[in-house]
């Protein structure tokens, strides 16, 4: 098969612009890297996330909540073609606040979004310690917790399943993948792209970077000078326990299976994916003061990985004017934002470029004119 587009980056970013290409009969070649590689997925805890997001930044709580609208409709189908249970939940989110004044600083940071949308009926509330009580009765809040907010709209995955389904869709729609597959360069060749790797070239009219940390040097070389660094974040895993925690809280969250996901932390550490006791034993302070039975719980993992981060932590999507057909997709917000970038993002692209409705998120934001 000669494809069409070649996808660099087979994590949840790139597997969700894949799947949504081959679903409309584009034909897609997914290239996935080495299994040593630098991932965010390693990371990744599984929130598809609204609440508090997109503060100073309209267009991506705007985004943000365009995706989630998508999410229902994006998870049944993917189920449906792929058989796999994606364990997806939309029952609402917790962020809890600390004291009184924790409290109060997040309704204002809440009353703030809202203000900023400036239109609708707000979909979040916040609620005191009585009303937290009565909605998490098994969790045995500390003394500490005095409220939390409640986002409507928040709910949570299951992260790898939501990968392997991507890959398993792409397949059955006729998309290819091949694993191992790193792009050590792009050169153009007439109205192509030859994307040499190790031993053999690929070639395809169009491309899409999204590889993660990769695209930077990778982006350079069709113009594209997209400024990404790393920013690990180490997660804790609790043996299974019975029920206790039905919402998942920024920071906490209980799997269908009953372990408790414990994170993350933001660590600027350069290219170290490594874990460390430090977090570990301040994720479980943080947790205890929360929910100070979780004490007394066995912790079975810990895991990091590297999230990709921009210079304002919002995400760049792009094509190049100097070599058209190359694109570019980059967050950290896999997971809540893949209904996007298989319905919307993967739609524009196949049209072949990017509606204005995208500026916002061009690295072009981040162009500062030099002094003379």
């Amino acid at each position: 098969m000669r494809p069409d587009i070649i996808v660099i980056g087979g994590g949840t970013v790139g597997a969700a612009i894949a799947y949504g290409l081959a679903r409309r009969a584009e034909k897609v070649l997914l290239l996935d890297g080495e299994d040593g590689d630098f991932r965010a997925a390693r990371a990744n805890f599984g929130l598809v996330w609204l609440q508090g997001k997109g503060l100073g930044m309209p267009a991506y709580q705007a985004l943000t909540r365009h995706s989630i609208a998508l999410w229902r409709a994006f998870s049944d189908g993917l189920e449906a073609e792929t058989g796999t249970d994606l364990c997806y939940e939309q029952n609402g989110g917790l962020v809890f606040c600390l004291g009184e004044d924790g409290f109060e600083k997040r309704r204002l940071e809440m009353m703030r979004l809202h203000n900023q949308r400036g239109a609708g009926e707000p979909d979040w509330e916040m609620l005191d310690r009585q009303a937290l009580e009565r909605l998490l009765p098994k969790a045995g809040l500390g003394p500490d917790v005095s409220g939390a907010s409640f986002g409507r709209h928040d709910g949570h995955t299951n992260p790898l399943r939501l990968l392997a389904a991507l890959h398993g869709g792409l397949l059955r729609l006729g998309g290819g993948i091949r694993h191992r597959s790193r792009v050590e360069r792009i050169e153009k060749a007439g109205a192509d792209f030859r994307l040499v790797l190790a031993g053999e070239t690929l070639s395809a009219p169009r491309i899409v970077i999204a590889a993660g940390l990769g695209s930077a040097e990778l982006g350079r070389q069709v113009g594209l000078d997209v400024p990404v660094h790393p920013e690990r974040g180490q997660v804790l895993v609790t043996e299974r326990l019975a029920p206790f925690l039905p919402l998942p809280v920024s920071g906490l969250r209980q799997t269908t299976e009953g372990t408790v996901m414990i994170g993350a932390t933001k660590d600027r550490v350069g290219l170290d994916a490594s874990t460390t006791t430090e977090a570990a034993a301040g994720l479980s302070r943080k947790t205890v003061r929360l929910i100070p039975a979780l004490a007394h719980v066995g912790l079975v993992r810990q895991w990091a990985g590297l999230r990709i981060m921009t210079p304002d932590s919002y995400p760049i999507y792009a094509q190049s004017e100097s070599h058209p057909g190359a694109f570019v997709a980059l967050c950290h917000s896999g997971v809540t934002l893949a209904a996007f970038h298989a319905e919307i993002l993967a739609g524009a692209i196949a049209a072949g470029s990017l509606p204005e409705n995208f500026s916002p998120f061009h690295q072009r934001r981040f162009d500062v004119p030099q002094a003379a």
